[in-house]
């Protein structure tokens, strides 16, 4: 077996995209899958324990910090591996610190309101991590794809979306707005693209269908999508190169080895937290005596107790 690339060595720079660098999202031009960084299952499972170790120790500090938050936002093509990542990667990470959502069709009261409405709601506060499994970039991926949904689903009044390129347009403006008012808040926004290939996809959807234990995962729309494929990853090129951003960036990693995929997001996440001006809080010369009186109380209570 050949030697496993040392994780701890990745230049994460290769996957992400700031919209500084000058670089261009050609989705055709990057990898769907690495050499290993693993020697075995319990390697791999060993460097994700870890990761996400590392993790939940960032977060703690975080919360304790109490002036940033995380939002972590996940796109991919179905059977891409999102709901296992997402399990994974924050497998070790305190539930109290994490906020998960995931998102469908909008339902009647969400089509109510406007497009990034049910998400804004669910912004984590600050301390915390909000994970969005699929998110409002989905209007500009499924609803280009399918412009029927902008205008005959979607409610908006008809001089609005006479031009689907203006509308397109607009939303990416909107997308680059919210998220730079969210890092001047305090909330930073990290992106991942998990890039499965077309030949991967067929194989995982195969198998829901061949493996009775994960009939219930196989939907037939998927199969639906399939047949879009260029117009999705042409929409995804667009959405990334328009709204890539320093303070908003998006990586792009290769998803046909579910491991390697979790090892690099994890990775990502750990990066991301450690670029936060993250420290616990100060205590002061009054506070550490009065603990220290408290340490002497809870002494003579235990012999007291005795």
């Amino acid at each position: 077996m050949s030697t496993p690339t040392d994780l701890a060595t990745v230049d994460l720079d290769q996957f992400r995209y700031n919209g500084r660098s000058g670089r261009t999202l050609k989705i055709k031009d990057l990898p769907t899958e690495l050499d290993d960084f693993y020697e075995d299952d319990a390697h791999y499972e060993q460097l994700l324990r870890e990761q996400a170790h590392q993790i939940d120790e960032l977060q703690q500090m975080m919360y304790a910090h109490n002036r940033y938050g995380l939002v972590v936002i996940f796109q991919a093509m179905d059977a891409a591996g999102k709901d296992g990542t997402i399990l994974h990667v924050f497998s070790g990470v305190n539930p109290l610190g994490m906020r998960i959502h995931s998102y469908k069709r909008p339902n009647d009261n969400e089509l109510d309101h406007d497009f990034m409405w049910r998400h804004l709601i669910d912004l984590p506060e600050r301390g915390t991590i909000g994970v969005f499994n699929r998110s409002y970039y989905e209007e500009v991926l499924v609803v280009k794809v399918h412009p029927e949904i902008l205008t005959k689903n979607q409610r908006l009044p008809e001089e609005l979306t006479s031009n689907p390129d203006t509308v397109w347009k607009q939303r990416y403006e909107d997308i680059r707005n919210i998220e730079r008012y969210l890092y001047r808040n305090g909330f930073r926004v990290v992106k991942f693209f998990l890039n499965v290939s077309f030949k991967e996809q067929s194989k995982r959807l195969l198998k829901r269908i061949e493996r009775p234990a994960k009939n219930w995962k196989f939907d037939e729309q998927d199969v639906v999508e399939r047949g879009f494929w260029k117009q999705y990853m042409q929409a995804y090129e667009e959405a990334i190169n328009e709204t890539a951003d320093g303070k908003a960036p998006w990586y792009v990693i290769p998803a046909d080895d579910k491991k390697n995929m979790r090892l690099l997001v994890a990775k990502a996440l750990v990066g991301e937290l450690q670029k936060l001006n993250l420290s616990f809080p100060d205590v002061s010369e009054s506070r550490q005596q009065t603990l220290q009186h408290l340490k002497d109380v809870i002494t003579q209570q235990d012999k007291d107790m005795e």
